[in-house]
């Protein structure tokens, strides 16, 4: 129970921790320290299930975290707690044995006693540790108020890890103590004292010849640390992998990071050897040679005209820029500091860039602009541009509003006659456009009071079709001369370049399989090929579909009733091969594709026995395109032929 006590009490502690800085306490191999009046003091680890109770009055309980190390080396975290209690002299602290007379013993109790106490700490989620310090009190040497202090060293092997939360408890008194963190510990300049926080030193020297800074290592490590170089101490750091610099490159601002990768977390060390003026003279030659102006940028605001600049340099620069007129060079009104602040922007490059604005400058002629740099002995400038800058940014943004308006009327010109640029590549992509006699020989002989001069009109088809598959599926209860018909239509399809399957070719095949099988086999060879599946309308077909769709709801509203031992007997699409093709519509109509597998035909030389309307149609064929032969030849055509992104735009519906 005790057990679980302290881990309630580490939880709720946690949350309430303070940071503090480090101290340095140098101790030999004493872990109690006692104040005068004790003596023998001891310490030994305790069970924290049964932990032995105080035998005095503690009044304090002050645990920090700080540095133990031995003649100022080998240092590590330890935690340092410091006791305070009361002893009353005239009591006995703890029993003693008896040894001796009676008189000695009662004496000797009388100058010195026994004393104990324990102190327990622990995380946030682990069992508390307690340790259990004896001492002996001299009596005669306590003071009036009987306050005797004790300091209890509890240290680990590799020392306590940084940023460590500990709860500490002793009797009733509980205090909480936070460890530092690693970069608190090795900023207070303990790089010496602890290993953790050792980071490389270097040294440098000039090489005229080679013109190279030589980088040199002050601890003698042969181990090369990682480095990188950055301008500005807020600067990008970029990774550098050798021990020299070009001289070319090296500048007051430049700075570098040091570290070694052990593996463990190491102190990175910053270090600017150039900032100092006499270090090296090249360092501040080098910001001055490389100091940019661009072309002035002008740009039209409801406040009037607005000329800007970007000056760019290796350093952030402070001194003053000022506008001079261009033919007179006499100086002009507007000016502004330049300070090393932050207004200063790193660019992808590296260089830091700042940009001036100027309102309300008169353009004609453009000004110059003027520099003046701190530390240098002369003004850099003038920095003059051609007067037609300003002009040639209208021209480029008068022709960009030009480019974008006859984009605009392309785009619209292309919208509006998108349907005939399509006929004219479709056609070119096959070969071009020619007549065909495509059904004439069909419907004059089966047909013959429809005239001749109906099907030479519009009958213009392609040479050349992509070899696409097409599914021929006659009405039910056909007769002769639709029979025949449908077989002629097939057979025109297959001259022209289509894989071909008509129903009635293939009896056979449909005995074997049956027709739902070889309808679904047609389908597959229609997905690989491309194509489509033409249902050949009669007067007959509407009427089998309207008695198809009527028993398909009657059964849907008896399973919805429950009536299971009477439900009306379903025409099952495995008895022909005209209710299979109705169940498929179906299904692709729930997935919104039958449109694209399936198409309607119907002649015209049947008016009165076919709908001319899709609305007029059965349910489940309305939305299906719809053709009408041999009026509608081309487009039906067009709809075998072309591409399913094509699909649409041919073909009536």
């Amino acid at each position: 129970m005790l057990a679980l006590g302290w881990s309630f009490w580490c939880i709720l502690l946690s949350l309430h921790m303070p940071l503090h800085g480090l101290e340095i306490f140098e101790h030999d191999s004493h872990k109690v320290i006692c104040s005068q009046g004790l003596s023998k003091c001891k310490m030994k680890d305790e069970m924290p299930v049964n932990p032995s109770k105080n035998t005095v009055d503690v009044q304090t309980l002050k645990p920090d975290f700080k540095l133990c190390c031995t003649n100022k080396t080998a240092c590590a975290l330890c935690l340092v707690i410091d006791i305070e209690f009361n002893i009353d002299p005239d009591e006995d602290t703890e029993d003693q044995g008896s040894s001796g007379s009676e008189m000695e013993e009662y004496r000797e109790d009388k100058i010195t006693s026994q004393g104990s106490l324990t102190v327990c700490y622990c995380t946030e989620a682990s069992m508390p540790k307690c340790k259990k310090v004896v001492f002996t009190v001299n009596n005669e040497a306590l003071t009036q108020q009987n306050q005797l202090k004790i300091s209890v060293v509890i240290t680990q092997s590799d020392g306590f890890p940084f940023e460590i939360s500990l709860i500490v408890r002793s009797s009733t008194i509980t205090e909480r103590v936070a460890a530092p963190s690693f970069n608190e510990v090795c900023s207070q300049e303990l790089q010496k004292t602890l290993p953790e926080c050792q980071v490389p030193k270097f040294t440098f020297a000039v090489n005229s010849k080679m013109n190279q800074v030589e980088l040199q290592l002050e601890d003698g490590n042969k181990i090369p640390p990682s480095m990188c170089i950055q301008y500005e101490q807020k600067g990008r750091c970029q990774s550098w992998n050798r021990m020299t610099i070009p001289l070319y490159s090296v500048t007051r601002c430049m700075c570098l990071q040091l570290w070694y990768e052990d593996g463990q977390r190491s102190t990175r060390s910053l270090q600017c050897p150039f900032n100092k003026s006499d270090s090296l003279n090249e360092s501040q030659k080098n910001i001055w040679e490389n100091i940019t102006v661009s072309k002035p940028h002008v740009q039209m605001t409801s406040f009037g005209e607005m000329l800007s600049w970007n000056v760019s340099a290796p350093c952030r620069l402070d001194g003053k820029v000022w506008l001079l007129k261009k033919h007179s060079r006499s100086r002009s009104a507007f000016s502004q500091q330049l300070e090393n602040g932050t207004a200063w922007k790193q660019n992808i490059k590296g260089l830091w860039v700042n940009t001036f604005v100027f309102e309300n400058v008169p353009l004609r002629p453009l000004p110059c602009l003027m520099m003046r740099v701190k530390g240098m002995e002369h003004d850099l400038g003038p920095f003059c541009f051609d007067d037609n800058v300003a002009a040639g940014r209208w021209r480029w943004s008068l022709l960009a509003t030009a480019v974008m308006l006859l984009a605009f009327i392309t785009v619209l010109l292309l919208w509006s006659f998108h349907k005939s640029i399509k006929g004219w590549v479709w056609s070119w992509q096959h070969g071009g456009i020619v007549k065909s006699e495509f059904f004439f020989s069909t419907f004059t002989k089966t047909h013959k009071h429809i005239h001749p001069q109906q099907y030479n009109s519009n009958l213009l088809f392609s040479k050349v079709c992509k070899m696409r598959h097409v599914v021929l599926l006659s009405p039910p209860d056909v007769d002769d001369a639709t029979s025949k018909l449908v077989c002629q239509i097939g057979s025109n399809l297959s001259d022209k370049g289509f894989s071909v399957s008509v129903d009635q070719w293939s009896r056979r095949e449909q005995c074997n399989w049956g027709p739902l099988p070889w309808l679904h086999s047609q389908l597959l060879e229609l997905n690989s090929l491309g194509g489509r599946v033409l249902l050949v309308l009669t007067r007959r077909a509407l009427e089998r579909t309207e008695e198809w769709m009527h028993w398909n709801k009657d059964i849907i509203n008896e399973s919805m009733g429950n009536k299971e031992n009477d439900l009306p007997k379903l025409w099952s699409p495995y008895s022909d091969l005209f209710t299979a093709s109705l169940s498929l519509i179906q299904a692709d109509k729930l997935l919104d594709r039958a449109g694209k597998r399936f198409v309607l035909v119907k002649f015209d030389s049947h008016p009165r026995e076919t709908h001319t309307r899709d609305r007029c149609l059965p349910e489940l064929l309305q939305g299906l395109p719809l053709f009408s032969l041999p009026s509608q030849n081309q487009s039906l055509l067009a709809e075998l032929t072309v591409t399913k992104t094509e699909r649409g735009s041919y073909g009536g519906r």
